[in-house]
């Protein structure tokens, strides 16, 4: 049988499957091989043409894009192949591809499109390059058929070293490559060609049915099958305003639309086009749900006005509607706003209908779920209820104590929230434990005081275990889950703040769980309950301080994320509303392990007390009950440091410029006071001094003139500026004398600091005048006067401070915010930035410490008062308020990005 092969150039649409060949074919003969031939078969085969590029007007004139036309040296061309049987056959088989030929004619300049335009001629393979698709040039070379591609294809192909793409329509930039969109909700059929037209024009695809390969949906509305089909499948739903915008930035060679920071803006809000009432609401939740309505694109009205198009109900207050509701009145619950804002797109109404208890669908409901009863569930729901009725009695093998002791009362109230007859798979199981077994004791031993307390224990234990699931199951786990609709709802960093170590206790715990139920089902008075916690205690030292530690910042954050992040607030909404939660917001969940540790520690004390002198569990239970006590000791310690620790990170937060071996794990905050400077060490007079006290050192820093844009944590939130400049950070051992300076006409609540930094000959006097109206200052000093001698290793602490008369040392406080002082300090401050503008010898301020520590020799001698006026005389000609060398000071863009606290911190030396 013969076979007729024959290959065509295919330059007219009409023979191309636009539903295939939709932009550019980049999937097709990339490698030159066709049909199972090769390349030297191929070009045989192939007829001969010449291929050329054509500058149309503008585009011949920019030199830049006629410079990139040189590097491109490849152009993809569309085949068709005609294939058939007979010779003289009928059934003839058109099949079409792309191959690369290389360009002959790289650039041609020409204001005259009518000398190349001809769509007819085969001879030529021609691409024209237009800057304007709406000029006469483009309606001429498009009527035709023409190969049209914009300047921004031309350079991307350049950047990307690709061959100059084949597209069945013209190509002006590649800014939705790869981006498949799909129409819904839209009126007007001229808007709809405009918009596609539009994104052929920048790479994109259009599917007229949604499904899997559809990346973008472009909705007017929220309604209709494809706005929930993407919904569901988690396609971002934009706006036309997107097409718009992006076409606006068509010649950004290195924009694409796909980019999230960018599509952002354009969501459609859950809420568009719908016009909600509020019905069962407190005042204060329905102000909050309408200003969420408002912000998420919706309007709201009062209920029973006839343009809304919903009414949310709050399902656990309203028992009837006040009117009956129309067919196009959607009447749902609660859950279905907060759910709308969670998933930041309109949910589904079906599922969150409101239905009443005792109306026809409930009723058709329940009877369907009675029609599944079987004789072994039945039997089981008897058992149930019949356990059930058990536990409402005192019987001998109550889980219940008979009684609430005053110990214990904290501790069953927060058991109380999720109890473990709740669930059916625990009322099971304890309808199979209150059957006596052979190996039971009589019901009298088992009735002891001792028993009852251990079966406390023991329920509050599985209570607690239950809080824990709740929290990890309702809220952990939803929120690390990947693949959220809409994005992370919280960011990692965030996340791990929340929850912190609740995986690690929740294990710890179900384990003691377990061996105290295995104990309490099968008692006996030699059993050991103090054994269960020992057993623990080591794991509970590793599980419980990184919780306890940062629930503060834990609380900070869910307060924060709930106020900031709406998709946050309506997830804690939707689950904090379950049964499960018991009406409990999960802050209040999170702090049941802050409890929990002292409640089981008052239980042990309360069993020990009924337990026997004789009984080996005796010792037991106070060895246990002393390892609880280490436990929240350890965490009170660990406690403690975090919060120090935590509050050094705010000073060199708040201080700029505060050098780096602030930080150490040894150091902590004292006090901090505000002051006012009198002299001119260690800064101006008149300038506001903050003194940071810590146990060693000293940190001295001003407010600053003017504030630096603020700093943004890894966390997301931005921090405040720093408002206070380094100036020094001063070891307490460099303190000679404090001066408490007595008050006068003149001078009011001043002191004085007589101190000798080592690169100094002679003392520096550094004098304040206090000005909180809530710092005492013989309080003050006295606790400054204390860490000096800690520092010095000298218990007279007390003889470090001296009483002087201010007018002996020349400090006043006198005129101290009069208008002449503060246009002394600017003119002193402007002739300091003045000289140092026109200073032609600006030896660097390390290299002068080098040689005048090298050169001098430090007087050993302790300094007295008589040496302090002769260094406030020659201050001038001193080098005032040197650093230590020790005390390097690091650029405060490096501190500031460095240097985060969170739970990450494990360690800090």
């Amino acid at each position: 049988m013969a076979d007729s092969s024959i290959l065509t150039l295919g330059t007219a649409r009409s023979l191309l499957d636009s539903s295939i060949y939709d932009s550019r074919i980049a999937e097709t003969t990339k490698d030159n091989i066709y049909l199972g031939l090769g390349s030297e078969d191929m070009e045989e085969m192939l007829p001969r043409v010449e291929t050329r590029v054509v500058l149309v007007g503008e585009a011949g004139r920019n030199g830049a894009l006629v410079k990139a036309l040189q590097g491109i040296q490849v152009m993809e061309v569309p085949v068709v192949k005609i294939k058939g049987g007979e010779a003289d056959g009928e059934d003839k088989v058109m099949i079409k591809s792309i191959v690369n030929m290389d360009i002959n004619t790289p650039c041609i300049q020409t204001d005259n499109v009518k000398e190349f335009g001809d769509g007819e001629n085969a001879e030529f393979e021609t691409v024209f390059v237009l800057t304007d698709f709406e000029s006469p040039e483009y309606s001429y070379l498009y009527d035709r058929d023409n190969r049209i591609v914009g300047p921004p294809v031309v350079l991307h192909c350049v950047a990307k070293e690709e061959p100059l793409p084949f597209s069945s329509r013209p190509l002006y930039s590649t800014s939705m490559l790869h981006l498949s969109l799909c129409f819904t909700g839209f009126r007007h059929k001229e808007e709809v060609k405009t918009l596609v037209n539009l994104v052929h024009h920048m790479g994109g695809t259009i599917r007229k049915d949604f499904s899997t390969k559809v990346t973008h949906l472009i909705a007017y509305s929220t309604h209709g099958e494809k706005y929930k089909l993407a919904v569901c499948m988690g396609t971002p739903i934009l706006t036309p305003t997107w097409i718009h915008k992006a076409w606006e930035r068509r010649d950004d060679v290195s924009f694409h639309a796909g980019e999230e920071e960018f599509r952002t803006e354009f969501k459609v809000p859950p809420f568009q086009d719908c016009v909600l009432s509020f019905l069962g609401f407190s005042e204060e939740d329905k102000t909050n749900m309408e200003e969420r309505t408002l912000k998420h694109g919706g309007r709201y009205l009062e209920v029973g006005s006839e343009r809304c198009t919903h009414m949310v109900v709050e399902e656990n207050l309203v028992k009837d509607l006040p009117f009956a509701p129309s067919k196009r009145l959607y009447v749902v619950k609660q859950e279905w706003f907060w759910g709308s804002i969670q998933m930041d797109a309109r949910a589904g109404e079906s599922m969150y209908f409101y239905e009443r208890k005792d109306s026809p669908a409930m009723k058709k409901a329940v009877s369907l779920l009675s029609l599944n009863n079987t004789p072994n569930s039945n039997r089981k729901r008897r058992r149930l209820r019949e356990t059930l009725a058990q536990l409402t009695k005192e019987t001998e093998i109550s889980p219940f104590p008979p009684r609430k002791r005053s110990s214990a009362e904290h501790t069953l109230s927060m058991g109380s929230l999720l109890d473990i007859s709740n669930t059916p798979d625990t009322g099971k199981a304890l309808a199979e434990n209150t059957r006596p077994s052979k190996s039971s004791t009589p019901a009298l031993a088992k009735q002891s005081a001792r028993w009852q307390v251990s079966k406390e224990l023991y329920q509050t234990e599985s209570n607690y275990v239950d809080i824990l699931t709740t929290v990890l199951q309702l809220f952990k786990v939803p929120l690390e889950k990947e693949g959220q609709v809409g994005g992370p709802i919280l960011a990692q960093e965030e996340f791990k703040t929340i929850f912190g170590s609740i995986p690690e206790i929740f294990d710890v715990h179900t384990r003691i769980k377990a061996d105290l139920e295995e104990l309490v089902m099968d008692w006996s008075e030699d059993k050991s309950v103090g054994n269960v916690i020992l057993k623990y205690s080591k794991e509970l030292v590793k599980a419980y301080p990184p919780f306890v530690n940062f629930f503060e910042m834990s609380k900070e954050t869910i307060v924060r994320c709930e106020k900031q992040k709406p998709r946050f607030h309506a997830f804690l909404k939707i689950n904090q509303s379950k049964p499960e939660c018991g009406r409990q917001t999960l802050v209040e969940l999170l702090i049941r392990p802050v409890q929990r540790l002292p409640s089981v520690a008052l239980l042990l004390n309360d069993i020990k007390k009924h337990t026997p002198d004789d009984n080996p569990d005796k010792i037991t239970l106070e060895k246990a009950i002393e390892s609880l006590k280490e436990v929240m000791t350890h965490i009170n310690e660990d406690k403690r440091k975090t919060e120090g620790q935590k509050q050094i990170f705010d000073v060199v937060y708040e201080v700029d410029g505060c050098p780096a071996n602030l930080l150490s794990s040894h150091r902590s905050l004292v006090h901090r006071v505000e002051t006012v400077a009198l002299g001119d060490q260690p800064c101006d007079r008149g300038e506001h001094v903050t003194l940071f006290l810590f146990n060693d050192c000293l940190e001295i820093a001003r407010k600053r003139h003017k504030v630096i844009n603020t700093f943004k944590s890894p966390m997301g939130q931005a921090r405040p500026p720093a408002h206070l400049k380094h100036i020094t950070l001063m070891p307490l051992s460099q303190i000679r004398m404090v001066l408490d300076l007595q008050d006068t006409e003149d001078c009011v609540n001043a002191f004085a600091l007589l101190v000798r930094p080592p690169t100094e000959q002679e003392n520096l006097l550094f004098s304040f005048q206090l000005v909180a109206e809530d710092t005492v200052k013989s309080t003050w000093l006295r606790m400054l006067c204390r860490h000096v001698a800690n520092t010095i290793c000298r218990a007279d602490a007390e003889d470090l401070i001296q009483s002087k008369d201010p007018d002996s040392l020349q400090v006043n406080t006198k005129d101290m915010d009069s208008t002449l002082s503060k246009a002394s300090r600017a003119i002193k401050k402007t002739s300091k930035k003045v000289t140092r503008a026109f200073s032609f010898t600006k030896t660097p301020k390390r290299v002068l410490q080098r040689a005048f520590l090298a050169s001098s020799t430090p007087d050993e001698r302790s300094p007295g008062l008589d040496s302090l006026h002769m260094s406030h005389a020659g201050s001038s000609s001193t080098l005032a308020a040197q650093h230590s060398p020790s005390m390097v000071n690091l650029s405060s863009m490096f501190e500031r990005k460095y240097h985060t606290f969170s739970r990450s911190t494990t360690h800090l030396f």
